[in-house]
């Protein structure tokens, strides 16, 4: 038998003369690939998965993942939600662990003494401010000896801080007020911490949390603000925005200490530049963009 294309037989009306040759065209067959099955639970998931590379170079380092129902933090459907009431409860509660009694890095004997330090550390080391403050206080012991100063007498005591000109404004600001309006004694409201020179929310929410107990707000410092973007808590930049967010997922009675941990944690663990990942306590629950070891997905989202 003859192979190839057989030409179309003649037509009965006449018109063989106009016949075309058909091909039939043959589609390839379909292959259809085999997802992979999901592990029931109580089965052990991948142990690896590669993450995606960061920026540059670099590829962050690879680690088993962790199946997130294994942490009680599971979701239905697949949902994540970074402000899950058990999620919130655990990271406080790995704090709590981490940081016991915890207690501001300021070295202060009186309301006073912690406002000085406060304005001092804007912008500075807290170990710096340590350094400067003893002899600085010993040159001046009460608000009004400060507010006796010109703010240019104060400046070489103060210089290695940075910003010395502007803080030996606030400071003697902040003194004259304190003498002249409320009697030598650092108030112990929000709103009157306020009219005082120096003293924004960050710094009042210092001296009323770590001097007198009053739990106000939260601290929003560099570290408080990088941690809460990593960790998803929030998504805002502005500082106060930061600390409404936060107010309302934390319960009250934690934002004194969640502050002081979360500012002990930026410094031994949660460093900027190289944190270190895989020695930290919130490793699992933490999903940042810079992380340098990881257990978990990474989300692009959340960033510092």
């Amino acid at each position: 038998m003859v192979r190839g294309n057989i030409p179309r037989q003649p037509s009965k009306a006449g018109r063989q003369d106009k016949a075309k040759t058909v091909r039939v065209a043959t589609k390839p067959p379909k292959i259809t690939a085999k997802r992979p099955s999901q592990p029931k639970d109580g089965e052990a998931g991948p142990s690896t998965r590669r993450l995606a590379p960061r920026s540059g170079s670099r590829q962050l380092a690879r680690a088993p993942l962790t199946p997130t129902k294994r942490l009680g933090l599971g979701h239905p459907a697949g949902r994540y939600n970074p402000l899950a009431p058990e999620r919130i409860a655990e990271i406080l509660r790995r704090l709590d662990e981490r940081y016991p009694n915890v207690k501001c890095a300021l070295h202060h004997n009186s309301a006073w003494e912690l406002l000085v330090a406060t304005i001092l550390s804007a912008q500075c080391t807290d170990a710096r401010v340590n350094m400067v403050t003893p002899v600085l206080f010993k040159k001046y012991p009460t608000p009004a000896h400060f507010a006796a100063l010109k703010p240019e007498e104060l400046e070489d005591d103060i210089r290695s801080t940075g910003f010395f000109r502007n803080k030996s404004n606030s400071i003697v600001g902040a003194a004259k007020k304190i003498v002249n309006d409320f009697g030598g004694e650092v108030p112990k409201t929000m709103e009157e911490l306020l009219t005082v020179p120096g003293a924004a929310r960050k710094t009042a929410n210092v001296v009323l949390g770590s001097w007198y107990g009053v739990a106000a707000g939260v601290v929003v410092d560099t570290h408080v603000q990088r941690i809460a973007r990593r960790l998803e808590l929030t998504k805002n930049t502005d500082p106060r925005k930061i600390e409404q967010d936060l107010m309302k997922l934390i319960p009250r009675g934690k934002w004194i200490d969640f502050s002081h941990q979360v500012i002990h944690h930026g410094r031994a663990i949660c460093i900027a530049r190289k944190p270190k990942c895989a020695e930290c306590p919130l490793e699992n629950l933490c999903h940042a963009a810079d992380k340098t070891w990881s257990t978990v997905e990474i989300h692009k989202s959340a960033k510092p």
